[in-house]
């Protein structure tokens, strides 16, 4: 049982008693509870730790934590607008005007020229989807 008032019989006698045969571990007077076996830190004295100690955390406190500056990043998200483009007209269509007495010739030709209008107007009309795409 330990009587002593001072900090460091106190631990140096818990430790005997936990580790009985003395002197294999050491506790430092300053870290209670933190044991050094025979190492670099147990060949080092206390005081001579202490300096290190305080250069090593005050090393790590004088360096200021810089805050982040906001800043301004520009990004491009596509939009999605709706498609403004004019709608193509639709041709007066040659066959239209064919009557009922008019020749066979006529209304071939009518009919043939129909149809070269018809493709006409359907291209302008798949262009004018594509360029809404």
């Amino acid at each position: 049982m330990c009587r002593s008032t001072e900090n460091v019989q106190v631990l140096q006698c818990l430790q005997e008693q936990q580790h009985p045969g003395g002197g294999a571990a050491i506790i430092l007077p300053f870290f209670a509870g933190f044991q050094v076996g025979k190492s670099l830190l147990a060949r080092v004295s206390a005081t001579a730790m202490a300096p290190i100690i305080l250069v090593l955390t005050a090393g790590c406190a004088s360096q200021p934590v810089a805050e982040p500056e906001p800043r301004v990043v520009r990004v491009e998200v596509p939009i999605q607008v709706p498609c403004r483009v004019k709608a193509p007209t639709v041709p007066a269509w040659a066959a239209e005007g064919l009557r009922k007495e008019d020749s066979l010739e006529m209304k071939v030709r009518a009919l043939l020229a129909e149809r070269r209008q018809r493709i006409g107007y359907e291209r302008e009309l798949a262009a004018a989807v594509a360029s809404c795409q």
